[in-house]
């Protein structure tokens, strides 16, 4: 894992949520994108070289909508860059980890990206991302 590529964040309402981070971090969201097979809406700001992305659920059983029934707004994920998911998963696999994907799918921002099950990981939603070329 290279760094840490973006914190995702889970929000009711994403007009309402972009303002409010346009105006914390002095800055805008540079894209907004729906992702249909995760029944979610993304929005992206940058914050120095950091990324953040903003979740909002277009389904009631999407990822996000149990998320936000469950646990209300907040930190949904950290996510990591990867050079190669598929030598990620492999090496995660033999670890033992449980990856919520058996192969990484399109998600936001032109990624591949697959997910580490958080029992896993002392409660944290881990995303793997890879850029696809």
């Amino acid at each position: 894992m290279n760094k840490i590529e973006h914190i995702g964040i889970a929000v009711n309402d994403l007009t309402q949520a972009c303002s409010v981070y346009e105006k914390l971090f002095d800055t805008v969201c540079y894209k907004i994108e729906a992702v249909a097979s995760e029944g979610v809406n993304t929005a992206f700001l940058k914050v120095g070289v950091n990324k953040i992305e903003l979740l909002a659920s277009t389904a009631d059983e999407s990822p996000i909508a149990k998320f936000l029934t469950k646990k209300g707004e907040g930190i949904h994920h950290i996510a990591f860059d990867v050079d190669d998911i598929y030598a990620e998963m492999k090496r995660l696999k033999a670890e033992g980890f449980t990856l919520l994907n058996d192969e990484p799918k399109k998600g936001a921002d032109n990624k591949l990206i697959c997910f580490v099950h958080p029992k896993e990981a002392n409660g944290v939603l881990i995303e793997l991302c890879q850029e696809i070329k």
